[in-house]
């Protein structure tokens, strides 16, 4: 099984080396430097990372579509997504992408393992998203918003496709999977919150909340409509 890991790194000059020298040893992998403005690049490629460098911030989910546009084509048999602040520990890599062969995506889940550590604000704003997405996608799901996760390479078009740039881009890869009947699995991990650090603002929270008020209002639509058939038939 050929594994190529990408990592979205905005600002994390303290934990990105030891991130990718622990990455390395499961597979490839690639450093999407999301414009920042310390020697996280640098330090990325002298661990050994290949290294793709965004002038300017565009946003994680454009960092993750930059990685994967640059493995099209190159064999890989499993795409990893990863944080490169630390939280994610790197021995769950494997155990991720051996799942991808009963399923097309495997989230680590945290809420899965132990959650003891993960901040209060985090687990609410968190299990009310999962809570919506399940909703609105049938799948059974316990973190729809884990950054760390294994897809099957051969849905790397579909990745592409995605139109959000930003946070919203891990909500919108549950619903794009669940447009393309993909079956999505779980598997339990732990996470470091020491070195935690936020970029979500304001903003990015109201974007978010426009984005799950479409959702809803797509799914009232299709409902709406499946009841007007039904009295026509």
């Amino acid at each position: 099984m050929k594994i190529v890991i990408i990592i979205p790194a905005y600002n994390e000059e303290a934990t990105i080396s030891e991130v990718v020298k622990e990455a390395l040893k499961h597979g490839d992998t690639i450093v999407v430097d999301d414009g920042s403005s310390d020697n996280t690049g640098i330090l990325a490629k002298k661990a050994g990372a290949k290294v793709i460098k965004h002038e300017k911030n565009k946003g994680k989910g454009a960092a993750l579509k930059t990685g994967v546009r640059s493995i099209i084509n190159s064999g890989y048999d499993v795409i990893i997504f990863m944080d490169g602040d630390g939280q994610h520990d790197p021995k769950y890599i494997k155990p991720l992408a051996s799942r991808i062969n009963s399923a097309q995506i495997v989230i680590g889940s945290r809420f899965l393992g132990d959650i003891s550590k993960m901040p209060l604000k985090r687990r609410f704003s968190n299990r009310i998203t999962t809570y919506i997405l399940k909703h609105l996608t049938g799948y059974h799901l316990t973190d729809s918003q884990s950054g760390f996760k294994a897809i099957n390479a051969n849905c790397a078009q579909m990745l592409l496709k995605i139109p959000y740039d930003d946070y919203i881009y891990e909500s919108e890869l549950i619903c794009a999977a669940a447009a393309h009947n993909l079956i999505v699995d779980e598997i339990p991990i732990t996470c470091n919150y020491d070195l935690e650090k936020s970029y979500i603002g304001i903003a990015d929270l109201l974007k978010y909340m426009i984005f799950i008020a479409r959702l809803l209002s797509l799914k009232i639509i299709e409902k709406i409509a499946g009841f007007l058939s039904t009295l026509r038939g």
